[in-house]
């Protein structure tokens, strides 16, 4: 038995002598990181240690190879699942930012709006604001504020159309 693990490991150092540099060439192609290739080139030789009771002198390269290609295989699927996870924190992080730049920007707007609204003659002030945060329709405004609903329509449109140039100003 003693013998056995002794030749197994000379097996295994003779091995990485001969082998290490190919290995690491062929992980080197594969994923295109010099650190990372070395590290599981090493790898390679220590999980190969694992297998010391199976190994033999006419397969043991073959078992190197095949032991490079499952951990190139691993790296490189654990690899893409990073950046897969990355580029969607990215854009869920973009997507925030874009949400929150928006809300400033229609605030900002709204501000712009209120201080125009603000400068318009009293009774066009109270007529388009019960248009536009009150929600009421041109009846309810009319009703509400004791005019024919023709002189409504007038004042909306008039402030509407004033506070649309002042906006384009600001944009």
């Amino acid at each position: 038995m003693r013998d056995t693990t002794m030749t197994s490991f000379k097996l295994i150092a003779d091995s990485y002598l001969n082998y290490q540099r190919l290995v690491f060439l062929y992980i080197y192609y594969k994923i295109g990181n010099k650190e990372e290739a070395e590290d599981l080139t090493q790898d390679v030789f220590l999980k190969l240690m694992d297998y010391q009771q199976m190994l033999r002198v006419d397969t043991i390269k073959f078992f190197i190879f095949t032991i490079s290609r499952n951990l190139v295989y691993d790296y490189l699927r654990r690899h893409y699942k990073r950046l897969e996870v990355t580029s969607y924190i990215y854009e869920q992080q973009e997507a925030y930012t874009n949400i929150v730049e928006k809300q400033i920007i229609a605030d900002d707007l709204l501000h712009h709006e209120r201080r125009k609204v603000t400068q318009l003659s009293e009774q066009r002030r109270k007529v388009y604001v019960m248009a536009r945060f009150e929600d009421k329709t041109a009846s309810e405004i009319s009703q509400a504020l004791n005019l024919s609903s023709r002189t409504v329509e007038n004042h909306l449109f008039a402030s509407r159309k004033e506070v649309r140039e002042y906006m384009r100003q600001c944009i």
